[in-house]
């Protein structure tokens, strides 16, 4: 029995395999949200060639793929290069083959996705912060010997605050401690450590502050790579000391602290001294002040008993000596002849003005006038009665 078929299943015009081709290569090409795109996905079936890099782009389930090309004209540009297995951001355009009846995303850039594009942000911030100085040694305050207060960013319930606590009570009894609480995980948390540090600076007692949070994840600890937080290290005043997670982390804070220990317990040792060594070097340098003391007494006595001995080895009859002895006793006859004492043994007064001027002669004194006399026992006073001419007396 012959069938009949429907006349629909024989239009009179059929597309061809080039026009349905052509019509869908003008269709996918032509739509503006297609010819500049981002696609991210896993990296598969990696194709090196002279004219340039050929893989595939999957999502991790490997339910969908799209083949992917990046001109050797482009490569260099690409901040990261396809490699089998790892999550890339690619930005492309979609290309149709007619021959092959295939279509492609010709690549123009790759990113890092998840977390390689959040390494990559770092890398750029960081980077950004260098070029600022943020980071220079040059700039970092020295962190003071002997703090009497320490102030402490933390979380007020965690246990890198009380392991800080513990260490400062060991190390240093009788410190002083100030805790500025702040968040150290999530989202509002660096915010709240900007504004933790700014109370502590605002306060003003504190010497020193340590920025603290025990280990975590890499995510937990973002907040510390926050641009907010360096620039908040940065810019204070106090000397800023960071124990942060553990010691293979190293966050931007730990780059921008005036200094940096690998734990909050580190960081804590790092800030002050232990008080118990101090009291001994204390002891050491007294003892050590006494015997450099009684050393160099000992060496003078030594010195003035050899000057001594020298002494008692001059020969008293030395021509030299004898001259010596002789000038001494005529210099001290002579003083003695001047000495004012001596004129008033003699007899004779010292006479002197109610000024002090010694009177030499009795012109211009005056009737009436007091008068101081010198004898060489007792002082008197006298009035001038009547004025003598040197002939009359």
């Amino acid at each position: 029995m012959t069938s009949i078929l429907p006349d629909r299943l024989f239009p009179d015009t059929a597309l061809s395999v080039a026009g349905l081709t052509s019509y869908l290569q003008e269709l996918l090409e032509n739509d503006r949200y297609l010819q500049l795109l981002w696609v991210a996905g896993e990296v598969s079936n990696v194709s090196e060639h002279r004219s340039g890099c050929f893989f595939t782009l999957c999502d991790p389930d490997k339910s969908a793929a799209i083949r992917c090309v990046v001109w050797t004209s482009q490569r260099q540009k690409l901040t990261q290069q396809p490699q089998k297995g790892e999550q890339l951001l690619v930005l492309g355009s979609l290309r149709v083959y007619k021959t092959r009846g295939e279509y492609q995303l010709t690549v123009f850039q790759s990113l890092p996705a998840g977390e390689g594009l959040q390494a990559l942000r770092l890398q750029q911030l960081r980077s950004r912060l260098e070029a600022e100085g943020c980071f220079d040694p040059a700039y970092k305050r020295p962190i003071p010997a002997h703090p009497q207060i320490v102030a402490v960013v933390a979380s007020d319930s965690s246990a890198a605050w009380g392991d800080i606590q513990r260490t400062l009570a060991q190390r240093y009894p009788g410190l002083r401690v100030l805790l500025s609480p702040t968040g150290v995980q999530g989202e509002p948390a660096a915010a709240e450590i900007v504004r933790a540090i700014a109370r502590v600076e605002w306060d003003g007692r504190a010497d020193v502050i340590i920025l603290a949070r025990g280990g975590g994840a890499a995510e937990d600890l973002a907040c510390f790579n926050d641009e907010r937080v360096v620039r908040a290290i940065v810019n204070c005043a106090i000397p800023i000391i960071t124990g942060i997670g553990h010691e293979r982390d190293e966050s931007l804070a730990d780059l921008a602290a005036d200094k940096r220990a690998h734990t909050p317990t580190a960081a804590a040792q790092q800030a002050v001294p232990i008080l118990a060594d101090i009291y001994f070097q204390h002891k050491q340098r007294t003892i050590d002040l006494a015997s450099a003391v009684r050393d160099r007494f000992e060496r003078e006595e030594q010195h003035l008993q050899q000057l001594q001995n020298r002494l008692k080895r001059l020969p008293v009859t030395s021509r030299s000596l004898r001259q010596a002895s002789r000038k001494i006793e005529v210099l001290q006859e002579k003083l003695s002849a001047l000495n004012p004492a001596a004129v008033l043994q003699r007899g004779y007064a010292a006479v002197k003005q109610s000024d002090g001027t010694v009177i030499r002669t009795a012109e211009g004194l005056q009737l009436g006038e007091e008068l101081t006399v010198r004898l060489r026992r007792g002082v008197l006073r006298v009035k001038i009665v009547e004025i003598l001419d040197a002939e009359e007396t």
